[in-house]
């Protein structure tokens, strides 16, 4: 059936934004396997879990299916992933390597990043991130990855502010 004109410049439906069990007001210890389910990152990674809310920071109780990843996205927000069980590998803007039990990783903000676990075991990860933006981030397109990776020119110092006069004091 073909699409109408009205259809076809209507906006895309918005995804439902996921919502961690929110913490506080009583709610001060949580049982992470039985609080919720949800995808990490539904149009990027296969990592799934739960998640808990408070008013600055979120933390999640994820796994990652053997063999299975995250292919190249980014968040405004910083994210930091702690290994319990299995080994990650990962690239973040173009460095890579293999986090093992123990390891944390940062992902900075806009940090174009990708994660695979290894073959033979899932992965299971605490998440953190700051609440600045939500738990999903925007699938990185081919062109903007490769940007991304390659590394990135220093800075350009501009001009120092100018310096505030010193109130005379009495």
């Amino acid at each position: 059936m073909p699409k109408t004109a009205a259809a076809s410049n209507a906006a895309p439906a918005a995804r439902p934004v996921p919502q961690g069990v929110k913490a506080g007001k009583g709610k001060y210890c949580f049982e992470m396997a039985r609080v919720n389910h949800m995808m990490g990152g539904p149009d990027y990674s296969t990592a799934h879990g739960s998640l808990v809310e408070g008013e600055r920071f979120m933390m999640g109780l994820m796994r990652m299916p053997k063999g299975t990843g995250a292919s190249p996205h980014n968040h405004p927000n910083e994210q930091w992933v702690y290994i319990i069980e299995g080994h990650l590998s990962y690239n973040v803007d173009g460095t890579t390597g293999v986090a093992h039990p123990g390891s944390l990783l940062y992902f900075p903000p806009n940090a174009v990043h990708s994660t695979q676990a290894s073959p033979d075991q899932d992965v299971v990860f605490l998440t953190g991130k700051d609440t600045s933006y939500g738990l999903w981030g925007m699938k990185a397109e081919a062109k903007q990855a490769a940007k991304r990776s390659k590394p990135r020119a220093p800075a350009k110092r501009g001009r120092a502010p100018a310096k505030r006069r010193a109130s005379s004091r009495k």
